[in-house]
């Protein structure tokens, strides 16, 4: 049983934690929620790039053929990317820029995977999407928005803690479930808030922890290739940079080859910061719906199209693949994009009804704080 002392210190952690983050943890959970059916919304308003249906065993276009179509479309621009959405294959994304290294003057090709034609141009910096994603990221600040967001989510882990805490000894005087209509209303809000917030409770705590964890991603992957990436390329530190790369269809080959019954999620062209001046990232997903969230990097020498290295992810990167799709309810299909829809939508009640509350409660105090001043006039 906690002492009067506890749990006044669980109740001033609580209301602080709360009050901080919970104008940002409104916005994330309003951007979060489209994001949850991204594919569909982009069906509806018609920018989700579409792919004919064709037999299954129609055969599929050459690697080199797709990358000519896509430059075709930007001459002066070269291969960053190209990769494939977990869920179907019949299209790749290609993504050019000046440079290998480049920060920007992005364009994105998606080509046919089976006909090798062009099928359009996503947009990567504009729409209805992509400013809810950028709010929902990183605040359109980068890293820094990153970060500033994922304290925002220890904080909210904070309040879910306390909260918690807090509630036991209150249900102690109610049935669950139960709101005292014949009290005030403050009362009624706070019945709702405690009701709302101890059924998403463990929802709640599960996508505050994996956006904490997303808000790491930068600093990890650069992590990574600071030290894992790094020591695959040491042989090639001193060789100069290739003029220019060897086959794309050949690079992919020689990694399915070596790790087989997976598929491609996505290549890094040489002189990426998912590569090297001298190979081929390549990128691997499992074929089962698990494994399918997890990568394994596969290294192919540009020239050769010879496999130089292959090694198994690092924890804590398989952490972070593992709390990205979890983040936005991305393993159950459309159910679990459902459920998660309610979720979010019944933790929007919870932050709301937080906020009348502290809003509730600061009103008596304001009131007699003018009071004097009206006797005195």
């Amino acid at each position: 049983m906690l002492s009067t002392r506890a749990i006044r210190t669980w109740t001033w952690t609580h209301k602080w934690s709360s009050l901080v983050c919970t104008v940002f943890m409104l916005l994330l959970c309003i951007t979060g929620l489209p994001l949850i059916f991204h594919h569909e919304i982009g069906h509806l308003l018609g920018t989700e790039i579409e792919a004919a249906d064709m037999p299954a065993n129609t055969p599929r276009a050459d690697l080199d053929a797709v990358m000519r179509t896509a430059i075709a479309r930007h001459p002066t621009l070269q291969g960053m990317f190209a990769s494939q959405e977990e869920d179907d294959d019949r299209v790749w994304y290609v993504t050019l820029a000046p440079t290998p290294d480049a920060t920007a003057g992005f364009k994105q090709v998606a080509v046919d995977a089976r006909t090798g034609q062009a099928l359009g141009e996503p947009s990567l910096d504009s729409g209805f999407m992509y400013i809810m994603r950028s709010l929902h990221i990183d605040l359109f600040m980068g890293l820094p928005g990153m970060l500033f967001l994922g304290l925002m989510g220890v904080l909210l882990l904070a309040s879910l803690v306390s909260g918690a805490v807090l509630y036991a000894p209150f249900m102690r005087k109610l049935r669950f479930g139960e709101i005292r209509r014949e009290r005030s209303a403050r009362a009624k809000w706070l019945d709702l808030h405690n009701l709302v917030g101890i059924v998403t409770l463990v929802w709640f705590t599960v996508v505050g922890a994996t956006g904490v964890i997303n808000a790491w991603a930068d600093l990890l992957v650069k992590y990574y290739q600071s030290t894992e990436v790094a020591a695959m390329l040491a042989p090639y530190k001193d060789k100069p940079p290739l003029a220019s790369p060897g086959s794309l269809q050949g690079a992919v080959a020689a990694a399915l080859a070596h790790e087989r019954g997976m598929k491609v999620a996505f290549v890094a062209f040489p002189g990426t910061s998912f590569a090297s001046p001298h190979h081929y990232g390549v990128f691997l997903r499992g074929g089962e719906h698990v494994t399918a969230k997890l990568l394994k990097p596969v290294l192919v020498d540009a020239a050769t199209s010879q496999v130089t290295d292959s090694r198994e992810l690092p924890w804590y990167l398989k952490t972070l693949l593992v709390s990205q799709p979890l983040h936005f309810g991305d393993y159950g299909g459309l159910p679990m994009q459902i459920l998660w829809a309610l979720l979010d939508l019944a933790t929007i009640v919870v932050l709301a009804t937080g906020l009348v509350l502290w809003w509730r409660k600061r009103a008596p105090a304001r009131q007699a704080g003018t009071a004097p001043a009206r006797a005195r006039a």
